[in-house]
């Protein structure tokens, strides 16, 4: 069962997410730019919940999320409390596309192209999974450039999946 499985990933990413965005030490630190790197955390914020939120929960859990990609890398100055809700709004929509796509779908093409091409939703949502964990790496590197804290916010934790069960 490869849908539960994605479902859990990405909710336990999003939590680590939320981690990393109440890490920083105020607002204005997840904006800061540093030599080098061309995302800053915010920006990565609201690429990352606006992504799933589209491919997810408009494309796959019929919500009716409008996504504005170019708005995700423009936008500056959010504060946390309005990335924090778009990352729970980001939690519903997984939940909402994990519950609304059969297995059987997964054979299927994703239902919009990607880059100019057609892929199976399988290994897409697959790829979203990887994407996902690319870039909260990076907002982990981020916070610690930053703050100059090497203090870890406990990111891809095992006992978080959803088959995680006490011994």
């Amino acid at each position: 069962m490869l849908l539960p499985a994605i479902g859990a990933l990405l909710d336990r990413d999003l939590c680590t997410l939320r981690r990393e965005v109440e890490a920083y030490p105020d607002d204005p630190s997840l904006w800061r730019t540093v030599p080098g790197v061309s995302n800053v955390g915010g920006t990565l914020a609201l690429h990352l919940t606006g992504n799933l939120q589209h491919y997810l929960g408009a494309l796959l859990g019929g919500t009716s999320y409008v996504r504005d990609r170019a708005a995700e890398f423009a936008r500056r100055d959010v504060p946390r409390s309005e990335l924090v809700r778009e990352i729970e709004a980001a939690r519903q929509a997984v939940k909402a596309a994990i519950s609304r796509t059969p297995e059987t779908k997964l054979a299927a093409e994703f239902p919009e192209l990607i880059g100019g091409a057609m892929v199976k939703t399988g290994e897409y949502l697959m790829h979203l999974t990887t994407h996902f964990a690319f870039h909260l790496g990076q907002i982990d590197y981020h916070r610690r450039v930053v703050t100059g804290s090497s203090t870890s916010v406990g990111p891809v934790r095992p006992v978080e999946l959803g088959s995680a069960r006490p011994a």
